[in-house]
């Protein structure tokens, strides 16, 4: 699925493809409700204007059957800036600038919550109690300046990076259970924050046109 979505974003002209491997945070009974014999997840980032963004979705729509369970998830989040004029010139493909506030889609949100490594079952038994349908993890590691020495080298502390797409009525919920169950206090060591989304499709989520 991963090529069919690269050839997409080629076919588009994407200034953009960046692939990271994850995996999905689902139990075993909901896995084997949808025959699904794997969490493995890639997450793909790209860049795309208004008009291009539309066509993305609507291509994965029809060729990697978004909307299907077990087939991913789409979210659109808006940039605020870019550095540099060459940077947005590229971005843009070079077209001339065009200044525009994209449109939000207050319906959902996209939680990032960032815990210590082997604690996501902690954070996302949380957030299912709280509602929420689900979520994406990636893995990662810390950069502060107390990581551990094995050997006089330095080791930076494990990280999961869990990312939740979830009803904008049910964030806050989400959130706070996260906090109470999985906080900076417990062994989770969670800190969270959400990000606005200007389109989102998916199974259970289509929202996007």
């Amino acid at each position: 699925m991963t090529d069919t979505l690269t050839d997409i974003i080629n076919r588009l002209s994407l200034p953009i493809g960046t692939v990271f491997h994850g995996r999905g945070t689902a139990v075993k009974s909901m896995l084997d409700i949808l025959g699904i014999e794997t969490t493995e997840k890639h997450v793909v980032l790209t860049v795309a204007d208004r008009e291009k963004t539309k066509e993305l979705i609507k291509l994965q729509k029809e060729q990697l059957f978004i909307g299907v369970p077990g087939h991913g998830i789409i979210v659109s989040l808006p940039i605020k800036s870019v550095g540099g004029g060459k940077t947005l010139a590229f971005l843009n493909g070079n077209k001339p600038e065009a200044k525009y506030t994209p449109e939000l889609n207050f319906s959902y949100e996209l939680i990032v919550a960032i815990a210590n490594t082997g604690r996501t079952d902690l954070v996302m038994n949380a957030a299912r109690n709280a509602g929420a349908p689900g979520g994406t993890v990636i893995h990662g590691k810390g950069t502060g300046n107390s990581a551990e020495k094995f050997y006089n080298v330095s080791i930076a502390d494990e990280k999961e990076v869990i990312l939740i797409v979830a009803k904008s009525s049910q964030k806050s919920d989400i959130m706070r259970a996260i906090l109470e169950n999985a906080g900076p206090s417990s062994p989770a060591g969670t800190i969270c924050f959400s990000l606005p989304t200007s389109e989102v499709a998916g199974f259970g989520m289509n929202t996007a046109e």
